[in-house]
């Protein structure tokens, strides 16, 4: 296949609203791909060169493309420009200055006049290359790397040529979709799909998966286990709201600590090549960090880092912790905000040294060549205590057998006075489910200032425009919503315009620009009545607390439609989930938006308050 069949691919996806049909076209066109073109495609579909782990990022301005438009084009860049401001997209602009009969477009021709066809693979090496680019000349490397790409393609391939470094393809849909697809491709059905997808839990490589499946079929990803450098999906937690709750769901069982901090998974493995070099500029040992939302903050914990070399006695390892800020001076561990201030770009040692962490490590997952996600839990908990040798960084995290409710609350009441934010129960011969909410794991906390016993995580949708004293912000309310699995949509569930301190808007704002769009995303189910001013691309997870969760006919999460009167608009039959004085409790920048409260969660929260 060459890319100029796939951007008819790329356009087909585009155009359709359908998630159905968005994967049997993605089943379609995965067939006809070879095993190692399905993986590149696969990359590409994400808008990337690499997987979603892999901090390879384009760092392309419109006005750098505007430029590569006009020299692989012949046209000046003011009339790039001119022609921009009239469609609103780049994709849409070269492909119409290239079907134009001006007759100055360069291109590739054979030795019989007939017009080359560029391979994926060629595209996705130029494309690599532009991301990879960096340092001195980076940005006319970039230029000139792309004006030759944009020459040799057909109006429709460069549509999406352009966009895809802008990170602008406008298809629609998750990596849950492609993983759809592939089911389908086998099957013509989705019987696959959860097979297909226990495999991408531990090994989340959208491109290496799909070429197993070309090579091999979907039994070729039942030998798929856990590799140092390559982050799992981690576990997640169901929630219940009494000891008592718990102890009937799990009966004997053992308690952590749930540590108000950042959840990291550390891969670590002796004498191989990394990125991180010691003061002689030689490689060192492997050394991956990554939060939930699989991106790699190995820069951000250089101490963890030097730790681990000290404190962890295995030649290769993975495992996961919770890591907690603490105030040197008091012993006193802080609110998560503080640990996420060492995110940053620059004077990292510094900050360090400024907010020094702990990392509590409550999992083993995998350690010299050992599999544990299939262990049960106190083998994994009794494997984990030899691999960790005794320090002031790492430390063990303790659990606590208990067989009573009086113990789980005992235990809740010290982990809040050590400023934590309550306890995680975990059944003692469940295994580690990657990338699940099940209930092997079971969490307990309280908002005790409210009748809804927790918060809720949300993605944020879009936002109105500020008015009155709010017009200095520029945003008066935002639209927050939950994420349902079945459909791979995002649905609203309220508004947030009360309760945020100056600092958080301005805050809100900083975050936001970058995730602005000009439409509204394909995977957005929202009602007329709360369409915002501007939208956004589902990226930004703000944890909000609530009084309540109410019904409300307007929002999408759990609303269903009846059959409409004669051309009028459906009725609702059912009103969907609101929540009732919502209010911001924080940003949650180590999570992904397909990690937020689930819709089914929604329901169980709702059930439970009743």
């Amino acid at each position: 296949m060459t890319f100029t069949d796939l951007a008819v691919y790329f356009q087909k996806l585009e155009a359709t609203a359908s998630r159905i049909t968005i994967t049997e076209i993605l089943a379609e066109l995965y067939k006809k791909l070879s095993p190692a073109d399905a993986a590149l495609v696969s990359y590409l579909l994400q808008g990337r060169v690499a997987p979603t782990f892999v901090p390879t990022e384009f760092g392309i301005a419109d006005k750098l493309l505007i430029r590569a438009i006009a020299l692989a084009t012949d046209k000046k860049d003011a009339e790039v420009l001119q022609l921009f401001k009239k469609a609103g997209d780049l994709g849409s602009t070269v492909e119409k200055i290239k079907q134009g009969k001006a007759g100055s477009i360069r291109q590739a021709q054979d030795r019989r006049g007939k017009r080359k066809e560029i391979a994926i693979a060629g595209v996705f090496s130029q494309l690599k290359e532009v991301a990879q680019s960096s340092g001195a000349g980076s940005q006319e490397k970039k230029l000139e790397l792309l004006a030759n790409l944009i020459s040799k393609a057909d109006p429709l391939s460069s549509r999406y040529i352009v966009r895809i470094p802008l990170a602008k393809l406008r298809l629609g849909f998750s990596d849950m979709t492609i993983l759809d697809a592939l089911s389908w491709m086998e099957t013509g059905g989705k019987s696959k799909r959860k097979e297909i997808e226990k495999a991408y839990n531990v090994r989340p490589d959208l491109g290496f998966i799909a070429q197993r499946v070309k090579e091999k079929g979907v039994t070729g990803l039942r030998s798929v286990t856990p590799q140092p450098g390559t982050p799992i999906l981690m576990a997640r937690a169901n929630r219940l709201t009494s000891a008592q709750d718990i102890i009937l769901k799990l009966g004997k069982c053992a308690i952590e600590y749930k540590y108000d901090g950042l959840r990291l998974q550390l891969h670590y493995k002796k004498n191989q090549k990394s990125k991180i070099k010691n003061q002689n500029g030689d490689s060192e040992n492997l050394i991956k960090m990554y939060s939930r939302n699989l991106e790699d903050i190995t820069s951000m914990f250089p101490d963890i880092a030097e730790a681990v070399t000290r404190q962890i006695k295995a030649n290769e390892i993975i495992f996961e912790g919770e890591v907690v800020a603490f105030n040197p001076k008091t012993q006193v561990h802080v609110p998560f905000q503080e640990t996420m201030q060492r995110k940053r770009k620059y004077n990292i040692s510094e900050k360090a040294l400024e907010i020094p962490v702990k990392l509590y490590v409550f999992e083993l997952l995998y350690a010299n060549g050992k599999n544990y996600l299939h262990e049960a839990y106190s083998e994994r908990k009794n494997a984990l205590k030899t691999f960790i040798k005794p320090g002031e960084t790492i430390m063990y995290a303790q659990e606590h057998i208990v067989t009573k409710e009086s113990e789980i609350e005992t235990i809740f009441t010290e982990s809040v006075s050590l400023h934590f934010e309550g306890i995680i129960a975990k059944k003692l011969s469940g295994t580690y489910e990657a990338g699940v909410r099940g209930w092997n794991w079971i969490k307990f906390k309280k908002a005790m200032d409210a009748k809804l016993s927790d918060t809720v995580d949300c993605v944020v949708m879009g936002y109105t425009l500020g008015e009155g004293k709010r017009t200095a912000f520029g945003v008066g309310q935002f639209l927050a919503g939950v994420y349902d699995a079945k459909q791979d949509k995002f649905l609203t569930i309220t508004k947030v315009g009360t309760g945020l301190t100056d600092e958080q808007f301005r805050e809100f704002i900083k975050r936001v620009k970058p995730l602005k769009v000009a439409d509204k995303p394909k995977n957005y189910e929202v009602d007329k009545l709360l369409e915002p001013d501007i939208w956004l691309k589902p990226k930004l997870v703000v944890e909000l607390g609530s009084d309540e969760i109410t019904r409300s006919p307007v929002h999408t999460a759990g609303r269903i439609l009846g059959p409409s009167k004669s051309g009028t608009a459906q009725e609702v039959k059912t009103p969907g989930f609101a929540l009732r004085f919502p209010r911001l409790v924080r940003f949650r920048d180590d999570k992904a938006a397909t990690d937020s409260t689930s819709l089914k969660e929604i329901a169980q929260m709702y059930k439970k308050q009743k």
